[in-house]
């Protein structure tokens, strides 16, 4: 079967009741991994998602690391055919109850239209049942899928994936494959199926500097005693220039290689809406997001901001996160931000590493692997796919590019608009059911090649 004819297919087993009712069953597992009860929901949804994958033929095997359980199901078909890995998290943010429009509830899938709400719709649950939905296609079509599938799911990553890494080295053997085809993230708009290699790293520093143990009156010693504050305001403002364009060397990539920039020559974030002075100066804003690194403060912490008081706060801290494109010194970054504030003469201010980390990695635009996809792709839809070097945000594929040795593809599910871990998380039904085709397309592409043709 030709792609156009699998994309069909895809999408006529999206568009029917059995999908919405999945997504129904998906959404009221309230599986917030930050939640007391999440052990509950995490093994309910484990429980659900086996029993679907079962029923098409995988194995399946439960795994736990520290707590966190995974789960690894397998539909070898025959060894000598390319191996597939896929991924998923089953996990979401808190619901948010009470702050959705029309007093939705977030456990319940509701329409509005033909837009869909609910908790995980967007990330990561729809996505996974696209790409379910897609299997079950090629199955129906075919008979079988032509390829071994390994599907990884896990259910922490809303919290930085915890164990992730582990059991990807201590299940090597199960994992292994010759390309990942996973789904997450935003496509760059609704209606443009969308590509990307990898990601960009994120690492969160709290800068912190104390002056004294208490604070002093505003009046009394206002001109004569430091301010931590405003000290640590003007240390920020050495970490980018008034463009927001980064001053920390080893910070960045050095460079864009020509590939990464014909690949986004054509690609416009997030509809528009990013300022284009705003920046690294000479890049597109495409570039920036995709190939280039930022700094933001996060928050801003002196005093008592409820009510402030007349006095010089003793201490104040900023909350800085790196997002880092792929070729980023990425082993000495919190050397480099040392290195600068010294350089600049801020060595009081004390640096920590707070929060979960992500590593940057990104499979290159000339892959084979990502030709081929790309071929099937453009066949299919009858134009090339947007393709991203790198996500904007940040996920762990570095662990499937570093760890397992993989070439990456993300093919996203999601747009840019659709709320993510905020109240009134939605899709279009109308992109779950052409991104089922799309999925299914690329999917059945895989079968009649050989292993060594993703590498």
């Amino acid at each position: 079967m030709i792609p156009r004819d699998l994309l069909q297919i895809g999408q006529r087993h999206a568009d029917g009741p059995a999908f919405q009712a999945r997504m129904a069953t998906l959404t009221a597992l309230r599986t917030d991994a930050s939640a007391p009860d999440a052990a509950h929901w995490t093994q309910a949804c484990l429980d659900q998602i086996s029993d679907w994958l079962g029923g098409l033929g995988f194995e399946m095997h439960r795994v736990e690391c520290d707590g966190h359980p995974f789960l690894i199901a397998r539909r070898i078909e025959d060894d000598a055919l390319p191996h597939v890995l896929t991924y998923s998290h089953g996990d979401v943010v808190p619901g948010m109850a009470g702050d959705w429009d029309e007093g939705r509830d977030p456990w319940t899938l509701s329409e509005a239209g033909e837009v869909w709400f609910g908790r995980g719709i967007a990330d990561n649950k729809g996505q996974f049942l696209v790409n379910l939905t897609a299997v079950e296609a090629l199955l129906d079509a075919r008979g079988a899928l032509g390829f071994n599938l390994i599907w990884l799911i896990e259910m922490g990553e809303e919290i930085g994936s915890p164990g992730l890494a582990e059991i990807c080295e201590r299940e090597s053997a199960r994992l292994a494959a010759d390309v990942l085809l996973a789904s997450d993230g935003p496509r760059v708009a609704a209606q443009t199926p969308t590509l990307f290699l990898g990601a960009r790293g994120a690492v969160t520093f709290r800068l912190t500097l104390k002056r004294r143990a208490d604070g002093r009156h505003s009046g009394n010693f206002g001109g004569a005693l430091r301010n931590p504050a405003l000290e640590l305001a003007h240390a920020l403002t050495t970490i980018t220039d008034r463009n927001g364009a980064l001053q920390i060397p080893d910070w960045t990539p050095g460079h864009v290689p020509d590939a990464t920039r014909a690949a986004l020559r054509d690609i416009e974030p997030a509809g528009g809406a990013t300022d284009a002075d705003w920046g690294a100066p000479g890049l597109s804003p495409a570039e920036r997001l995709h190939a280039w690194s930022s700094a933001e403060v996060l928050a801003f912490h002196a005093g008592h901001p409820p009510k402030p008081v007349n006095a010089i706060p003793p201490e104040a801290s900023a909350w800085v996160q790196l997002r880092y494109a792929p070729g980023t010194p990425d082993a000495r970054l919190t050397q480099a931000l040392r290195a600068h504030l010294d350089a600049h003469g801020y060595p009081e201010i004390e640096i920590t590493s707070d929060g979960p980390a992500f590593r940057a990695s990104a499979t290159p635009v000339d892959h084979p692997a990502v030709r081929r996809i790309v071929a099937t792709a453009t066949e299919a839809l009858g134009h090339p796919p947007a393709v991203l070097p790198s996500l904007g945000g940040s996920l762990p594929n570095d662990i499937f590019r570093d760890t397992l040795g993989l070439p990456t593809i993300w093919v996203p599910h999601s747009y840019p608009g659709c709320s993510q871990h905020a109240p009134n998380e939605h899709l279009p039904k109308a992109l779950l059911v052409e991104a089922t085709g799309f999925m299914c397309a690329l999917m059945g592409s895989v079968a009649g090649t050989r292993p060594r043709d993703w590498r």
